[in-house]
């Protein structure tokens, strides 16, 4: 029975290593073009630049909860202090990335506004 708890907790630890070696934080898209100047094309650049570091973002999100899922798994006897402390942890770690996507949209959705009102400057008639 030993034998079988001792492997237990060696697989957990285990998982829990891989999770943390495969939560890669993702790389924000640098600056957007100037949407009062981009084309269509660089626009739509820029969107599929947006759309994959959601995606990205979105699996590092599922990532740290996998992690934090088997921390706690494995450290059935923490006591509620080290509970909290790894809530805190895990809590900063998913407002800190939420909060880099959210300035990251909203800078994208800037630029989309200007894109679209110089071209709908650009097909008002004269």
């Amino acid at each position: 029975m030993k034998h079988q708890l001792l492997a237990a907790v060696i697989l957990a630890s285990g998982f829990a290593f891989q999770a943390n070696a495969a939560c890669d934080y993702p790389t924000a898209p640098g600056k957007f073009p100037d949407g009062s100047q981009a084309s269509l094309d660089e626009m739509k650049a820029a969107k599929a630049s947006v759309v994959k570091y959601n995606a990205d973002m979105e699996t590092y999100l599922q990532c740290i909860k996998d992690e934090y899922d088997a921390k706690v798994a494995v450290q059935t006897d923490a006591t509620p202090q080290q509970k909290a402390e790894m809530d805190k942890v895990q809590n900063q770690k998913h407002n800190a990335a939420v909060d880099e996507v959210t300035d990251v949209t909203n800078r994208f959705n800037e630029q989309l506004r200007a894109y679209k009102a110089k071209t709908a400057a650009e097909k008002k008639p004269s």
